[in-house]
C-alpha cells in the first residue's frame, strides 16, 4: 500500500480481476438445495465505488456557487454594456465588453474546478464556508495521486525495456 492518505470513500484495497481458472476453482457448483446467488446489478456495483451522496451534493452546491456567480456576472455585464451604449452614457470600445465577459467566464471555469476540489471529501465533515483548508488537503491528495501514477507508469516502462 502507498504512503498517501486514502480518501474517506476510497476502497481499502484493490481487487485483482479473477482469471477463468481461479474463478472456476473458487466458486462451488450450485446444488439443488442452494438457491443461486442474486447477481449484482450495475447500479449496485457502481454505488459501491461511487462518491457518497452527501459529498456529491456538497460538490454540486459549491460548483454552482463558484461557477454560477461569475457566469451570471459575465452575462449581466454584456447586458450592462449594451444598456450603457444604447443610452449614450459614455463611449465604450467593444473590446471592453468582450474582455470583461471573457474574464468572468474564465473565472467561472476556475470556480468550477475550485468548487469541486474545495468541497470536503469526508462524509461526516461539512467543511468551511470558503473551503480553503479542504482545497489545500484535496489538492495535496490529487497531486500525490498524480505523482504516484507517473511513478507507476515510469516503473512499468522500465520493466518493459
Amino acid at each position: 500500500m502507498s504512503d498517501r492518505d486514502s480518501l474517506p470513500f476510497e476502497p481499502r484495497r484493490k481487487r485483482k480481476k479473477p482469471t477463468a481458472k481461479t474463478q472456476a476453482e473458487s466458486t462451488p457448483a450450485p446444488t439443488a438445495s442452494q438457491p443461486p446467488d442474486r447477481p449484482v446489478s450495475a447500479k449496485e456495483a457502481a454505488s459501491l465505488s461511487a462518491i457518497p451522496d452527501a459529498v456529491s451534493q456538497r460538490m454540486i452546491r459549491r460548483m454552482a456557487v463558484f461557477c454560477g456567480t461569475p457566469s451570471v456576472l459575465a452575462i449581466g455585464s454584456l447586458f450592462a454594456f449594451y444598456w450603457i451604449v444604447q443610452h449614450d452614457w459614455f463611449e465604450l470600445p467593444p473590446a471592453a465588453a468582450q474582455l470583461t465577459s471573457l474574464g468572468f467566464f474564465g473565472l467561472a471555469v476556475v470556480g468550477l474546478s475550485y468548487g469541486l476540489v474545495s468541497a470536503s471529501w469526508d462524509e461526516t465533515r461539512p467543511g468551511g464556508w470558503l473551503g480553503w483548508q479542504e482545497f489545500r488537503l484535496n489538492f495535496g491528495r490529487l497531486t500525490g495521486a498524480w505523482r504516484e501514477a507517473r511513478q507507476a507508469k515510469r516503473s512499468a516502462q522500465t520493466k518493459e525495456d
